[in-house]
């Protein structure tokens, strides 16, 4: 009885001991939850931490006001399932507050509540509105499109989860290194976007190493499924460039390919038989190399010398119009200004209409005053009345025109030139044409068949055609004209004869280039290494040339050279030694060349220049000429003409 009566007061003992904690703190607690419900805070808090109720956070301990400290800088990032600790500048500083939906880690915090709890919700709600805005509302309404989806959580995750994500600074430096290696990835691809294509070709070629080697031939049933897997991959690659091209079962032909080879390799273990064989390919690729770019010079020359049919049909229907005109019609005007000294003379020697037109057209176009320009231009027999109809129904403007026949210098003949008595000798038509070709010249380009023709070489004889005048400029008809040219006629030569603009340049040649130093002649008169200078854009002082007899000078050296010993064909070597140490030097910016082989020519330099040169065998009118340099030409025509869309000539 008595032991009973004991039992029963330790039990009473301990249910006060038990619930009178208990009564204490739930007395205290409902006041500071409805005092919160009723304030405007973001989202309740009863309704956030997935599911939580108000009863639930009846068991944590309240603090005073007084005993409220700053929130603790313990971060709990998921990705790496731990705290951290942040470092603070100042025990007193406010950690910034992140937005909610930008991060995975939460930020842990010893907030401990006042008396009614209100003043510390308070206090986080405020820092959090005056940093983020409207990040609390955003916060509260993901939370709440995810109550009731989750089981109900103890108090203290509650906590963790009603508080605001941060990141730690290691997860942020993780993800930055992320999406830089991803980056890179793409650029990596992007450059090795044929990288698949380069190892197919290489299978291919190992492959055809195997195909000639001796102890795989022995083999015809391997020497067989080897060819069909060679034939399978290449119709699998076709004319793919980059790896994207690449049909879907390109890798599963490879992979046979590859499975071929590996049994090849079983079978052939002598790499010296390899070694051997990859050497004689590389001898053959060579020697095609060698012969495909024989045919291509062959091909360009060719191509070069040959008349497209607009070109063609051009002169004959300007030679029919012109014979049909009345002879008083057939005149130019302003002919009293041939002679006038005081005036700008041009000098333009060409059998090319169009081409012509185009030097024409683009000086006057770009002159100050046109009316003070005047062209003399010589033609053959066979060009001269179309020309003349060109340039009747097609006046340039203001500027004066004579049209010339070369015929009609009866002066000019072999008894006075030596170099048009070679022109007709038979050595230099069994030259050209054929007739003995046992040791014929390997550089094609000087088989050109202009090198026959007069009016490549009357540039030498500027004095003797136009003896009235003082000073002229000589043009090529593959150039054309981009400013006004009227500022060469004031350059002080300094008692030069020929002005134009040195070819030093890496892209051009100097004298070793041009003439033939083995022979004593050249050694002992010239300079290897001396600057050439261009034809195409020259400035003549005509008084001087005759003063210095220089038309006796290139006589002579022609005679020197009649065997063709001292230079090959062409009128730029015979230049440079007739006009050796006559020659001033013009500024570069006066004529640019190379736009007739050269892809490379700087558009910068173009848009300086006042003359660009087309020299080279791309011409612009022809198939060949570069198509980014053929629209400064083009510009100068008019392709609306009659006789331009009668011929089918365009643009």
């Amino acid at each position: 009885m008595v032991r009973t009566r004991r039992r029963s007061v330790l039990l009473l003992l301990l249910a006060l001991t038990v619930l009178s904690p208990l009564a204490l703190y739930t007395s205290r607690l409902p006041a500071a939850l409805s005092s919160i419900q009723t304030r405007d805070f973001p989202g309740e808090i009863t309704n956030q931490g997935r599911g939580v109720k108000a009863d639930k956070l009846n068991v944590l301990p309240l603090e005073t006001v007084s005993s409220l400290k700053e929130p603790v800088g313990v971060v709990f990032s998921e990705e790496l399932g731990g705290l951290v600790k942040e470092s603070s500048e100042s025990d007193g500083q406010e950690l910034s507050l992140r937005k909610a939906g930008e991060h995975k880690s939460r930020m842990l915090s010893e907030v401990t509540a006042a008396a009614d709890g209100t003043e510390v919700i308070e206090q986080v709600t405020r820092r959090q509105e005056a940093q983020d805005g409207d990040s609390a509302s955003a916060f509260s309404e993901e939370k709440e499109k995810t109550t009731g989806s989750q089981q109900k959580l103890s108090s203290e995750e509650s906590l963790h989860e009603t508080m605001p994500k941060q990141t730690s600074p290691k997860v942020v430096e993780e993800n930055s290194q992320t999406e830089t290696a991803r980056t890179d990835g793409k650029t990596k691809n992007s450059v090795l976007s044929d990288t698949r294509i380069r190892n197919i070709k290489d299978q291919l070629i190992k492959a055809k190493v195997y195909l000639g080697l001796g102890t795989i031939r022995a083999n015809s049933q391997y020497l067989k499924d080897l060819r069909q897997r060679i034939r399978e991959v290449q119709k699998a690659l076709g004319d793919a460039s980059k790896d994207s091209d690449l049909p879907k079962n390109a890798n599963e032909k490879v992979k046979a390919l590859e499975q071929m080879l590996i049994r090849g390799k079983q079978m052939q273990d002598d790499c010296s038989i390899v070694i051997k064989k990859l050497r004689a390919m590389l001898h053959s690729a060579e020697e095609q190399l060698h012969a495909h770019k024989k045919q291509t010079v062959f091909l360009t020359q060719l191509a070069a010398k040959t008349l497209p049919k607009g070109l063609h049909c051009l002169p004959l229907r300007l030679a029919n119009d012109y014979f049909s005109l009345d002879p008083d019609r057939q005149q130019f005007a302003n002919q009293h200004k041939l002679s006038n000294p005081k005036l700008y003379h041009y000098a333009l020697f060409s059998d090319n209409i169009l081409a012509t037109a185009v030097v024409v057209n683009s000086t006057v176009l770009n002159a100050k005053h046109p009316s003070d320009h005047v062209f003399h231009i010589v033609t053959d027999r066979l060009n001269y009345a179309p020309m003349r109809m060109w340039f009747l129904s097609n006046p340039p403007g203001k500027a004066t025109i004579e049209v010339q026949n070369i015929e009609e210098f009866t002066w000019l003949n072999d008894s006075y030139s030596p170099v048009l008595k070679q022109l007709g000798s038979q050595s230099m038509i069994d030259y050209y044409f054929g007739t003995n070709r046992a040791n014929p010249d390997s550089n094609l380009k000087y088989r050109n068949p202009k090198y026959l023709s007069i009016l490549n070489h009357l540039r030498f004889y500027l004095p003797e055609i136009y003896p009235k005048l003082d000073k002229m400029v000589f043009l090529d008809d593959d150039i054309v004209v981009k400013k006004d040219l009227t500022g060469l006629w004031s350059i002080n030569m300094k008692g030069k004869v020929n002005g134009a603009v040195e070819t030093c340049g890496e892209n051009f040649h100097r004298f070793d280039r041009y003439l033939n130093f083995s022979n004593p002649v050249i050694a002992k008169k010239f300079d290897p290494h001396a600057c050439g200078w261009a034809f195409g854009m020259n400035v003549f002082d005509l008084a001087e040339w005759k003063r210095q007899n220089i038309t006796q000078i290139y006589h002579s050296w022609q005679k020197l050279n009649q065997d063709r010993s001292l230079w090959k064909l062409g009128t730029l070597p015979a230049g440079l030694i007739t006009f050796w140490n006559k020659t001033f030097p013009l500024s570069r910016s006066w004529h640019v060349l190379g736009l007739g082989y050269n892809p490379h020519v700087n558009s910068r330099d173009i848009e300086r220049a006042t003359v660009i040169h087309y020299n080279g065998n791309m011409k612009p009118w022809l198939e060949i000429g570069l198509p980014k340099f053929r629209s400064y030409w083009s510009k100068y025509l008019n392709y609306d003409q009659p006789f331009l869309r009668e011929c089918n000539i365009n643009p």
